[in-house]
């Protein structure tokens, strides 16, 4: 059978809610970031950020916390085939919380959950054998249905001839030898669960456990008596993680010291969080190790995906991608708090986007004065139509991707409401329109606060009106401006669009908005889209794809604006801006909806036609673009 997966992990999955204040109890919490969770998922989500193609096999409840697991797993990358829908039990729930630097407080709502209902009839030999390693984590050992799921599985993987991992990953609460609320704990004795372990640790090729973890299984707190206790029943690699020590490997006999074991550099940063740490450091050796490299650098990948862990907020949006993975390896620790260095957190923010925005289509109905300036229209109206807007985009998408629309939160907030879930890709303006200097609107708060509210997928869209010759008093207001919401946004996880409009304030030429876009990055602002005006030479449009790429080389991309040009031009300029590459396509207003806007507040057509007219404009322009693309693709090939 054809290997199509690298590895699959099999065991608990969960919502993790987080406490978003630090240094508090969990009791004084206002409020949590919500992110996946439980060791075998989160294992699944890192080795996929790292290059692996891998699945889970765990289940989730028939309701929106199951829904949110399956769609964040799709999202990163992970095979959810394995994911089971529980209709009778509910998603697993963790709740934690980050006291300081030695207290982790969490609280495991395990209860009867869904990843506890895994039987031996859910296991799917066929789908096991697609991978070259399955991954199995202590937790589902620890009740007679799940063990008897999790054997059954690690024997079709060596009856296949696959490798067989585990990370022993001892809750002492979940085994049942420690209360509710001793979710922190991390070492209890019992001789019971030392028994069974022992009874399964013949079934693996490499065994990873902290100290205290091989305590457990080996029946000693005696670290290298319980690993010479562990090879008495297993031929395994046993890594031994040791904290800030790193961690050392042995493929054979146990030394007498465990600074005799094989080991990998460790990277000497702040601990900020160590809940999920053990899941990153056993992403980065599964890749090490299932790429065949040799122990120093296989724990060289741990030690370094672990202390990517330690140093940020939650676990999996911890993990680093395989292309930040190297560059820290090539520029080295340049401070401590790995989540304030700057140059790495933006590679890690644009390597780990989702989504494929390769083609944008936008149809922008996020206008708000010009719609206003119309006979016959008000607050409400305005509303309605640019509900109309969207319906006619989602018939032009028709569950496609490359598909997005443009409408804000103030005259548009039933239309944006709607569009959250279509599939279609948001663009959120947050200016007073018209403003200059720049603006926001009354609802975005003062400091910026509003933007918590946001759905995740919403994009902030930020039109600024600015000129290289602006004095610098305007510069100054409109830089601070930009510079504060760009910092807004990525606190709240919510992706930037910079939209300049250079020829509104002043002449023009192929070098204008190339200085104005290295303006902004000088200014520490990296846009995930810029939205620009449609160039009329080649030269502006290669300077400002030249000043986009030199900054930041893993920017989402270009899209072009209208200015509600006739379609006949915006066909000559699409095929101007379609030679570029990082040109992913257009966003796109007036030309689709103006005219239909004056005829449809006046009261000259119904609901039906104006619909039916914006989804024919819009259809043209995407065909426009489409051929444009197509053409220039030849061009260059």
């Amino acid at each position: 059978m054809p290997k199509t997966l690298d590895l699959i992990t099999i065991g608990r999955s969960s919502v993790d809610l987080y406490g978003a204040q630090i240094g508090g109890r969990l009791e004084d919490m206002g409020s949590f970031d919500k992110y996946i969770g439980g060791s075998p998922t989160n294992i699944a989500c890192g080795t996929a950020r790292l290059g692996l193609k891998s699945a889970v096999i765990t289940g989730v409840g028939d309701e929106s916390m199951g829904r949110f697991i399956r769609e964040q797993l799709a999202r990163e990358g992970v095979d959810t085939r394995g994911v089971k829908t529980d209709p009778d039990r509910l998603t697993a729930l963790v709740l934690l919380g980050i006291r300081d630097q030695e207290q982790f407080p969490l609280i495991f709502y395990r209860e009867n959950c869904a990843d506890m209902g895994l039987t031996v009839d859910d296991i799917d030999p066929d789908f096991i054998r697609e991978a070259r390693a399955l991954v199995a984590t202590g937790t589902h050992l620890s009740h007679p249905q799940v063990e008897t799921a999790t054997i059954r599985a690690l024997e079709i993987a060596r009856e296949a001839g696959m490798r067989t991992a585990l990370d022993i990953d001892y809750r002492p609460n979940l085994w049942g030898v420690a209360g509710h609320g001793e979710g922190e704990s991390r070492f209890v004795a019992s001789e019971r669960v030392t028994a069974k372990l022992q009874s399964t640790l013949h079934l693996f090729d490499l065994i990873v456990g902290t100290e205290e973890e091989f305590h457990i299984a080996g029946g000693t707190t005696d670290t290298v008596a319980a690993l010479r206790a562990v090879r008495a029943v297993s031929k395994a690699t046993l890594v031994c993680k040791r904290g800030p020590l790193g961690a050392v490997a042995f493929t054979s006999d146990v030394a007498d010291s465990l600074d005799e074991g094989e080991a990998g550099p460790g990277f000497p940063i702040e601990v900020f969080n160590v809940l999920g740490a053990g899941d990153g450091f056993m992403s980065g050796l599964l890749k090490g190790w299932l790429d065949g490299e040799d122990w120093p650098t296989a724990l060289k990948y741990a030690n370094a995906c672990g202390a990517f862990a330690v140093s940020r907020h939650g676990c999996t949006p911890a993990y680093p991608s395989w292309e930040e993975l190297q560059f820290f390896f090539r520029r080295g620790i340049k401070r401590a708090d790995l989540r304030n260095d700057v140059e790495l957190e933006q590679i890690h923010w644009a390597t780990n986007r989702k989504g494929d925005w390769s083609t944008m289509r936008v149809f922008a109905f996020d206008h708000r004065a010009q719609l206003e300036e119309l006979d016959g229209a008000t607050n409400e109206k305005i509303g309605r139509f640019k509900e109309l807007c969207l319906a006619a985009a989602l018939d032009v998408q028709d569950g496609r991707a490359g598909y997005g629309v443009l409408c804000d939160g103030r005259l548009g907030r039933d239309a944006l409401y709607k569009a959250t879930g279509t599939g279609l890709w948001i663009g959120r303006p947050v200016e007073w329109p018209g403003s200059r200097p720049l603006t926001l609107e009354p609802q975005i708060g003062p400091d910026y606060g509003r933007l918590r509210e946001w759905p995740r997928d919403n994009v902030v869209k930020c039109l600024c009106f600015c000129h290289p010759d602006d004095g610098a008093d305007m510069w100054e207001a409109q830089e601070q401006t930009v510079l504060r919401l760009f910092h807004a946004a990525r606190r709240n996880d919510l992706e930037f669009l910079l939209e300049v409009i250079p020829s509104k304030c002043g002449p023009v030429d192929d070098e204008t908005s190339a200085v104005v876009i290295q303006r902004f990055y000088d200014l520490g602002v990296y846009p995930d889209w810029w939205k620009l005006e449609p160039f009329r030479t080649e030269a502006a449009w290669r300077k400002a794809v030249e000043a986009i790429e030199k900054n930041d080389p893993r920017t989402r991309g270009i899209v072009v604006l209208g200015l509600e040009a006739p379609e006949s031009e915006l066909a000559a300029s699409f095929a101007l801006a379609a030679r570029q590459p990082l040109v992913k396509g257009f966003a796109v207003g007036r030309t689709i909806f103006g005219q239909t806007a004056r005829d449809w507040m006046s009261g000259k057509i119904a609901d039906e036609e104006a619909v039916r007219t914006m989804a024919d404009n819009y259809t043209r322009l995407c065909r426009i673009w489409d051929e444009a693309r197509s053409r220039a693709s030849g061009e260059r090939a």
